[in-house]
């Protein structure tokens, strides 16, 4: 194999010196025109490649290169994220490198040792089940870190078995919760611009304006993480922190069901080591509590959190149907909505629904599938803007960014008895 063609190749081809070709392929825009030309002909004739990888060795030099950790690229929710952070690192001359941990904390801890061995310049992580803080802290001591679509929280972090833990906040957080990330939390409205509202400290780190408003399709409150205590939150890492508001979307959700009728409401989801599934469950029971009209109050029995796949969910669903337990559906993520799809197809009958995460084939179906709709492009957005703001020092102290959903009516959380309505 013939021996790659080297800076110093490329100068005796031009004519120039060896310094003033290190400046060109490391873009300096203050040389000569016609030197950059014979330049840039030697590098296309010798076929030169500039080893970034090389070059981010030396003191002071960067390869460009961004780390992203998601669950699974699979799920067309983790590869829209994915799709966000890259367009706005490559308009920034960044190229991301994702990397898929399956949940495995194993994995996970793995492929953020090889990212950094690899020596990217920053990483955005979406922390796994049963994660622990280790990986975390090693991280963000080697390079700037942030947290997507959940949290650093300790491993053994759980929500607490009722609303009134904790000062009895809303969500079972405290006023310092999101306080001890940096002193950062949201008013949950999107500005005119569609970016987030984030990065003013509230008093006593409570949220700053405690409801996030969806448009004109509904109302979610509580914008303040709240599936974990207050000393889960003063033992996280404290990084920049993106994420949705979990608890307001599921409650908005399970408020419209009951609205409409429903006085059993099944909670269909994944395990409760997810930070997200934990707080969409709190969303889910502050709606049933507060319900009025005879609505029965959390009921073990109506809660399911081992639907891991869509099969699973489907299987749950169709031994429900026909039996009276349950009158409507809350499925806490896509999979569990196309698995309760799968099932009312399979009986020829269906419940009222509505799911958390859109998906492409919601629309598909009638009728169509209401959701709570997170704004996954903007998460993706405000990651990759963080991580940029850290890589040039104009970031301030780490903070937590709590986005808005938007519950989005199709007409699923109808009953069957019902006729459809157009979507508001």
């Amino acid at each position: 194999m013939p021996k790659a063609p080297t800076m110093k190749d490329v100068a005796a081809e031009a004519g120039v010196s060896l310094k003033t070709v290190s400046r060109h392929v490391n873009g300096a825009t203050n040389i000569d025109p016609v030197l950059a030309g014979r330049i840039a002909a030697a590098i296309v004739t010798l076929g030169y490649r500039h080893n970034l990888a090389a070059a981010s060795i030396r003191p002071g030099r960067s390869a460009k290169v961004i780390g992203l950790v998601i669950s699974d690229l699979g799920n067309p929710y983790w590869s829209a994220l994915a799709r966000s952070v890259e367009r706005v690192l490559s308009e920034n001359g960044y190229l991301l490198m994702t990397v898929s941990s399956e949940e495995d904390a194993e994995r996970h801890r793995l492929l953020v040792d090889r990212l950094i061995a690899q020596r990217v310049d920053g990483l955005i992580a979406a922390p796994p089940r049963r994660d622990g803080l280790d990986w975390a802290r090693s991280a963000a001591a080697a390079l700037p870190l942030v947290a997507i679509d959940r949290p650093v929280l300790p491993s053994e972090a759980r929500p607490a078995d009722d609303g009134s833990a904790d000062g009895d906040r809303p969500g079972g957080a405290s006023a310092n919760s999101p306080a001890l990330l940096g002193g950062a939390s949201t008013s949950g409205h999107p500005n005119p611009d569609g970016t987030a509202t984030s990065g003013h400290p509230a008093p006593n780190g409570a949220s700053a304006n405690g409801h996030a408003t969806h448009g004109s399709a509904s109302a979610s409150s509580h914008a303040t993480p709240g599936g974990a205590s207050a000393s889960d939150w003063a033992d996280a890492v404290a990084v920049d922190t993106v994420l949705a508001d979990n608890a307001g979307g599921a409650e908005a959700a399970t408020r419209e069901l009951l609205a409409q009728g429903a006085r059993r409401v099944l909670f269909l989801g994944d395990s409760l080591e997810l930070y997200t599934m934990r707080e969409r469950l709190e969303g889910y029971r502050r709606a049933v509590r507060g319900a009025s009209g005879g609505a029965e109050s959390d009921a073990d029995d109506l809660v399911v959190t081992s639907a891991h796949t869509a099969a699973e969910a489907a299987d749950v669903v169709g031994a429900l149907l026909g039996t009276g337990r349950a009158d409507a559906v809350f499925a806490a993520n896509n999979r569990s909505s196309i698995g309760a799809l799968e099932a009312f197809t399979r009986a020829g009958i269906r419940l009222p629904l509505i799911g958390y995460d859109d998906f492409e084939s919601a629309t598909l179906v009638r009728p169509a599938v209401s959701v709570v709709a997170q704004d996954v492009a903007l998460m993706g957005e405000t990651a990759a803007r963080a991580l940029l703001a850290r890589l040039t020092g104009t970031a301030e102290a780490p903070r937590v960014t709590v986005l808005p959903t938007q519950l989005i009516l199709r007409g699923s959380e109808l009953s069957p008895r019902e006729p459809s309505r157009s979507a508001r």
